[in-house]
């Protein structure tokens, strides 16, 4: 079947895209922006999106005396000729008529190259089939006007860190169960995702009129996925049976984590400070060791260590509301993280979840230590790995998923936190993050930069949206797509997993979903490297 004809391109250029007058037999009302078009051109086809409408008249004297309303005749006979639509074209690959290869744009289409709508075989040719044998391709939704399935390409999703972001409301929860059942389904990495608001791990509430909830990635893949929780109760209270406790010893705290969680303390820069003359002489035991000083005891240490003893006091004082976390031990007899390197050299995917424990300063203190001694482990075995070139010592790639993500990677605490370095090192380790957030403007501009593919739903702020084309050429032509996404189900994926930005309804995450997903034996070995490193953690690592 041939794909209709929309009209001809009359202008334009490689840098501000074409212009499409629109032939007088189409509706502009058919057409949205975010829609993928072709445009044939004598050499080559030219996939494109669609950024802007606009209506003109060939004669201004025409809106000086318009047709009457119920005048449909001479409407007709003006439409296409005397009045016409353009339609504004961002041309984004082209692929010449005798090869098969992509490529990016160098060029444009000469004048009155005819314009179509994209057909099933343009859609395949560009975005791939999710049954090819060659690539982990995972069907994220289909277009706006065609059930026809967008796939990402995993392989390259889950080699650098990515984004999904929106406003609240949007479904940032939903995309982001779809991506991670999507890794787990084709074994593309395995996930530690750090479960804030206990979204992801088992059911969760659906959002709408009627009260329902949708299966958690637990449910989904019960062989594959283990929940670790910092709140058993909670946790037990949500129906989950058999999830791991997970606690974490004062000893594990490093100043930086509490410089990370400054202000939720309210913490002065010389309390930071003095931290680290405490650090420095009780080494890992100091918080322990500071919660127990009396007053003459700082005051005889702060005489001979050349502390603040208004400080060390202040700082005593502050750091007695980590006595309140649920999971904060003095220390800890079980080797919790290196419990957790077990399961993901295993090739399982662990969900962290919080439950009561869910507020910023216990989220992000928590979300920091385990981070940082999971990279820690895996640096010390890529570089292994870097040294015997063995395949079996290779560590599986890890993708950390973290909500709030503004609150790590913000210009102000992004250099405290473990996610910028990963974020920076891109797969250097084979670690990379998903970061969720309503608020990419928060997060540094240099962060943002190194985000592989970004997944935005709806954003009306104008910061956000600046935020989400740092560093995309052609971002001005996309900003308006952007801005005219529906509230729901509608999400602009752009970046290095897919071949050129697009517009997508999201695949609905439904009964339909889950038995397409089903579960699957684990039929990959473990990694020993990483088993190694994972029973060795504690003592390398001090945990």
């Amino acid at each position: 079947m041939t794909a209709q004809q929309l009209g001809i391109v009359v202008q334009g250029s490689l840098t501000q895209g074409l212009e499409v007058r629109l032939s007088g037999q189409v509706s502009v009302e058919e057409l949205r922006v975010g829609q993928f078009l072709v445009v044939q051109g004598r050499r080559s086809r030219f996939f494109c999106l669609l950024t802007d409408v606009t209506l003109g008249t060939a004669n201004p004297r025409i809106l000086l005396n318009p047709p009457a309303l119920e005048d449909s005749f001479l409407q007709e006979v003006l439409a296409g000729s005397g009045t016409f639509a353009t339609l504004s074209v961002a041309p984004m690959l082209m692929i010449l008529d005798d090869e098969q290869e992509l490529r990016p744009v160098k060029t444009i289409p000469a004048h009155f190259s005819p314009v179509y709508e994209a057909s099933e075989r343009d859609f395949r040719a560009v975005f791939g089939w999710e049954d090819d044998p060659q690539r982990r391709n995972f069907a994220i939704g289909t277009p706006l006007d065609m059930a026809v399935p967008i796939c990402l390409d995993l392989d390259r999703f889950v080699e650098r860190s990515n984004g999904i972001f929106g406003k609240s409301g949007t479904g940032k929860s939903f995309l982001t169960r779809l991506l991670l059942s999507g890794i787990i389904r084709k074994q593309a990495a395995v996930n530690l995702i750090f479960d804030m608001h206990s979204e992801y791990g088992w059911e969760a509430t659906r959002e709408g009129k009627q009260l329902s909830t949708v299966k958690g990635l637990r449910q989904l893949f019960p062989r594959q996925v283990k929940i670790y929780t910092l709140d058993p109760e909670s946790t037990q209270r949500r129906g989950v049976r058999d999830a791991q406790e997970l606690y974490i010893g004062f000893d594990q705290i490093e100043v930086e984590d509490l410089a990370l969680v400054q202000t939720e303390l309210n913490l002065s820069e010389a309390s930071l400070e003095n931290a680290m003359i405490l650090r420095n002489e009780f080494g890992k035991g100091w918080i322990t060791r500071l919660l127990m000083m009396t007053n003459q005891e700082i005051q005889e240490f702060c005489e001979t260590k050349m502390g603040s003893k208004a400080s060390i006091m202040a700082l005593q004082r502050k750091l007695t509301r980590l006595e309140q976390l649920k999971y904060l031990r003095n220390t800890c007899s079980k080797n919790y993280i290196g419990q957790i390197l077990e399961t993901l050299a295993a090739g399982q995917h662990v969900v962290i979840e919080f439950g009561s424990q869910a507020n910023m300063l216990s989220y992000m203190l928590a979300t920091n230590i385990i981070a940082r001694r999971i990279h820690q482990a895996y640096v010390q075995q890529s570089e292994v790995f870097l040294q015997t070139k063995n395949p079996s010592d290779r560590p599986r790639q890890l993708v950390i998923t973290i909500e709030e993500a503004h609150r790590f990677l913000e210009p102000a605490t992004v250099k405290q936190t473990i996610f910028g370095t990963i974020a920076r090192e891109m797969r250097k380790y084979f670690v990379t993050l998903l970061v969720v957030d309503q608020r990419p403007s928060g997060i540094d501009s240099e962060i943002m930069s190194q985000i592989g593919t970004r997944i935005t739903a709806l954003l009306n702020d104008e910061k956000d949206i600046e935020a989400i084309f740092t560093g995309v050429a052609g971002s001005q032509q996309l900003r308006s797509v952007l801005a005219k996404l529906d509230s729901k189900q509608q999400a602009l994926v752009l970046g290095h997993a897919v071949p050129m930005p697009v517009v997508i309804q999201t695949r609905s995450y439904d009964e339909h979903f889950y038995g397409e997903m089903g579960d699957r034996d684990w039929e990959e070995l473990p990694t020993p490297l990483l088993l190694e490193a994972a029973q060795a953690a504690k003592s390398d690592l001090g945990i």
